[in-house]
């Protein structure tokens, strides 16, 4: 679906792909949204938003060569984002059922992409 929509790019290191993968085909074997499950993708979902929010609103200030008092007022900010984040993300796993479980590993498998070769 997304490759049908204009999108943006956020890179991910190498070891947060492979760990979204490897969870998303451990979960999927499994099937269920049990405890373990909703722990597995709760950990996964607020590294890959943290990458995400470091990547938009940090990145920039780094390339603009902000001073270390702007990259920190910065980062109290987007802490302060993904601890709201964290909340909501944890109320909404709570309530999880294996067909939801399937439905957000789909998601995640189709917003990791491998990078292009140059």
């Amino acid at each position: 679906m997304l490759k049908h929509h204009s999108h943006i790019v956020a890179p991910i290191p190498d070891e947060l792909r492979t760990r979204a993968l490897y969870t998303v085909e451990e979960l999927r074997s499994r099937g269920k949204a049990d405890k373990e499950a909703v722990d597995k993708l709760y950990n996964l979902i607020i590294d890959m938003t943290d990458a995400g929010l470091d990547f938009f609103f940090i990145e920039p200030l780094r390339r603009l060569r902000a001073s270390k008092m702007m990259l920190s007022m910065a980062k109290v900010g987007i802490s302060s984002m993904l601890k709201g984040s964290k909340m909501v993300v944890h109320k909404v796993l709570k309530k999880l059922d294996d067909r939801s479980l399937a439905a957000i590993l789909d998601f995640i498998e189709e917003i990791i992409h491998e990078p292009e070769n140059t």
